[in-house]
């Protein structure tokens, strides 16, 4: 009996998958749980834009305010996209290559971001 040769490597992001050697799978699932958080974290906020964004068209006296509003919430849920999944590479790569995790500024931005609109909100409430 012959040995066939090995599959090629066809995951996908090669500069993730191609680089050290495969960590424990608990690891990868737990990097991958964090990242599908991030994801629904990232869903949350679009839908609270969406929402302010709706409901600023159904009271215009708050309009403006509530537009930044929206706004500030809509760029935090893509900021959560695209920081979640380049967090999960980053962490996954370390993970491979046997290096310690990397911080994240964005927990900072995402706080920032949440101030602000809860800014907003405060200044909205105390107008009425």
């Amino acid at each position: 009996m012959t040995d066939s040769p090995p599959e090629r490597d066809r995951r996908w992001p090669r500069s993730v998958y191609g680089t050290g050697s495969e960590p424990d799978p608990r690891f990868s699932f737990a990097n991958e749980r964090t990242f599908l958080a991030w994801i629904r974290t990232g869903l949350g906020f679009l839908a609270a834009g969406v929402a302010i964004a709706a409901v600023a068209d159904l009271k215009p006296t708050i309009g403006a305010e509530a537009q930044l509003a929206a706004i500030v919430l809509v760029v935090c849920g893509l900021t959560c996209g695209i920081g979640g999944l380049t967090r999960w590479a980053r962490n996954e790569r370390a993970m491979r290559l046997n290096r310690p995790l990397a911080s994240s500024a964005l927990l900072a931005v995402l706080t920032g971001g949440l101030i602000l609109v809860a800014v907003i909100a405060a200044v909205v409430v105390g107008l009425r």
